[in-house]
């Protein structure tokens, strides 16, 4: 059987870096889990220097953390650092969305309708793999919207920062029915003239998340029995 990447010009590192991507922001790997090198080379049939490359990546982007003598695990966030994180999420998404000039331009929101369309549909369908991408793709496509490409690319770092504190446990149906709520909102208002409650509703959206994570963090009680979903 070949490998991850065997076909002609695949990139086996890149290829397992968002292969464990996935497992993170899913769930299937937890905050604090160890990745060892030979069990991963394993897995994805492939060798020790293209995990490594694959982990780098991770460790590039802060989604897993190396550390000397204990090797390469999950990143697992603070108290601290989850509230400075989503500070900086706060502020980026806020000044993003008013920016925007608003109505939005027609075709970008019909592209927004689309999109969503294709997020609930996954919703609906418990395909917790194309909620991530559908979810993240219409975030992107929004906050594009600001005319800005490197405030976008400071937002998507962000985004991407969050990937294991999301991933906790991807499954929380009341949060995607909030998710599939703001959502709509949003749409709603890229058609009118209200700047600042577009951005209110950009903010409000990350907050169960942050709040689920540090509930974990701090052994309180979580709203039901799975954690946050996407943001």
């Amino acid at each position: 059987m070949n490998g991850i990447g065997a076909s002609e010009g695949g990139d086996p590192g890149k290829e397992i870096a968002s292969a464990l991507e996935q497992d993170i922001v899913l769930g299937r790997l937890a905050p604090g889990e160890k990745l060892r090198e030979e069990d991963l080379a394993e897995r994805f049939s492939a060798s020790r220097h293209h995990v490594r490359e694959g982990l780098n990546r991770l460790e590039r982007a802060g989604i897993v953390i190396k550390e000397r003598n204990r090797g390469v695990s999950v990143r697992r966030f603070t108290v601290d650092e989850v509230r400075q994180i989503y500070e900086v999420r706060e502020i980026l998404q806020r000044q993003a969305s008013l920016m925007i000039r608003l109505p939005a331009d027609a075709g970008a929101i019909a592209r927004l309708v689309e999109i969503n369309d294709r997020y609930e549909n996954a919703v609906e369908a418990g395909d917790f793999q194309r909620i991530h991408e559908t979810n993240d793709l219409f975030h992107t496509e929004l906050f594009r919207l600001c005319g800005n490409e490197l405030l976008l690319n400071l937002v998507k770092n962000y985004m991407d920062l969050t990937y294991a504190i999301r991933g906790s446990a991807f499954g929380h149906r009341e949060n995607l029915e909030t998710s599939r709520r703001h959502h709509r909102i949003m749409i709603g208002l890229l058609q009118g003239t209200d700047s600042w409650a577009l951005a209110q509703i950009c903010v409000d959206h990350i907050q169960p998340t942050k709040t689920q994570y540090l509930a974990f963090l701090e052994g309180r009680p979580r709203n039901g029995d799975e954690g946050p979903g996407p943001d």
